[in-house]
This record gives structure tokens, C-alpha cells and sequence, in this order.
């Protein structure tokens, strides 16, 4: 794969006009993925599939590079799978689903970091209802997600042995999301201790449910979070 990547960098310099520097930057990022690739015994463009993309980040992750790094590097793969379909090369952009890397979101945004860290230690306790809401919470402030998208989520949306979720946002437009640790292992806590409790009858399909095994509507998600805040003494007043 390694003369695809060369045809590329042709492109940027030739056609494009990158600086020396940014094609160095380029080309580090991209011979590190086709690296991965290399050790992965994946030979062909066509099998790259949006899964394959987020192990990529999280071994990036794992080597220590900083959330701006790994964004920085699928910025890189994105035009390069974007390049390689519009030369006619394979069909399909496996970047295109996968969310870029990013710092923590806080929930919501206009809280100041301490009220934030204050919201999140707020479920107490071994209850189910405190099981669900810690991993809402560490959900949504580690992914941004949309509170729709949160509560749409599916037990069959879960990929925990990669590490992302795929959620559905505005005209079911797909997107995988990167799952951080401590998100993983607050939902790993809740699929084990807390929704058992929460599941009336099974068969339910939702991740988040309520108390009467239903799942969570956004108007409830919100009654929580305001629940919550007054627990953790948080006075500003949160809205959505």
C-alpha cells in the first residue's frame, strides 16, 4: 500500500502545494497507519472498515499521543481515504463515521470545571438508579453526545472490546464515538450491577432505562441532571 501513499504525497506537493513541513507531517502520520495495517495483516484498501480506523486511534492512544495528536493523524487519514476514492481506488471513506478525538466535553458546556467534577461525583451509592446515572454522565461528558443520541442508544450500539459506541444523530446519520476509560468502566458497572435492577422485563433493547424498565426519554435524562446538580450543590441553573 506503501506507492498509494507515495501518489498521494505527489498530489499534495504537486497539485496542492503543501509546504515541506506540513508533507513531512503527513507522511509521518501515514506511514505510521499503514504500519498498523502492516501488523494487523490488512493488504488490501478495500477491508479497512471504520472499526479498523478507531483500533488504529486507540493504539495511538495507548503509545501516548495526546487527544490533538490523534485527531491531527485522522485529519491525515480522512483526506487520504477521500484521495483514494475519488481517484476510483475503493468505494468507500471508513473515516467517515468515526468521531475525531477530543478533550473531554463537559455537560453541560456553561458549567465551570469544578461544578462539572461536582456533577459527576453526584451518584452515590450502589443503587441501580446510581449505577445508570454515573454512566450517563461520564457517557456524555467524555463523547458530547447529544442528549437525543444518549438516550436512543442501544445495548446492540455497544462495541466495549474496541472501545466505541455507534450512535445516531439528525437524519440517522451514523457515527462511531471513542469511548475513554473511565466511560467504559462506569458502563461496564452499570451493564452489571445497575440495569438488571432497572429491567422489568427482558428483552429490553435500550441502554438506559428507567424505573419501570422503559427506556430513558430526553425530558427524563434532564429531570436527572437538574436532580443531580441540586445533590451536588450546584446553584447555576441547568437547562437544555
Amino acid at each position: 500500500m506503501n506507492h498509494y501513499l507515495d501518489h498521494y504525497l505527489n498530489y499534495l506537493a504537486v497539485e496542492r502545494g503543501l509546504a515541506n513541513n506540513t508533507l513531512d507531517a503527513y507522511g509521518r502520520d501515514l506511514a505510521r497507519y499503514l504500519d498498523y495495517l502492516e501488523s494487523q495483516k490488512i493488504v488490501a484498501l478495500e477491508n479497512i472498515s471504520a472499526a479498523i480506523v478507531l483500533r488504529f486511534l486507540s493504539h495511538l492512544k495507548n503509545a501516548g499521543l495526546s487527544p490533538r495528536s490523534r485527531a491531527r493523524s485522522l485529519a491525515a487519514l480522512r483526506t487520504f481515504h477521500k484521495f483514494l476514492v475519488r481517484e476510483k481506488i475503493t468505494k468507500d471513506n471508513p473515516t467517515d463515521q468515526v468521531v475525531s478525538p477530543k478533550s473531554l466535553t463537559a455537560l453541560p458546556h456553561t458549567l465551570a470545571p469544578l461544578d462539572v467534577e461536582s456533577l459527576l461525583s453526584s451518584p452515590k451509592g450502589d443503587s441501580a438508579l446510581a449505577w445508570r446515572d454515573r454512566a450517563m454522565l461520564e457517557i456524555i461528558y467524555a463523547t458530547g453526545l447529544r442528549v437525543s443520541e444518549l438516550v436512543s442508544l442501544k445495548l446492540s450500539d455497544l462495541q466495549m472490546d474496541v472501545g466505541y459506541l455507534t450512535a445516531f444523530g439528525k437524519r440517522s446519520k451514523q457515527r462511531i464515538v471513542p469511548l475513554g476509560e473511565t466511560a467504559i468502566a462506569a458502563l461496564q458497572e452499570y451493564l452489571q450491577n445497575g440495569r438488571p435492577g432497572l429491567e422489568k422485563q427482558k428483552g429490553s433493547h435500550f441502554l438506559f432505562l428507567n424505573r419501570s424498565g422503559e427506556g430513558l426519554t430526553r425530558q427524563g435524562f434532564w429531570k436527572i441532571i437538574k436532580r443531580r446538580a441540586l445533590e451536588a450543590g450546584i446553584s447555576q441553573s441547568i437547562t437544555p
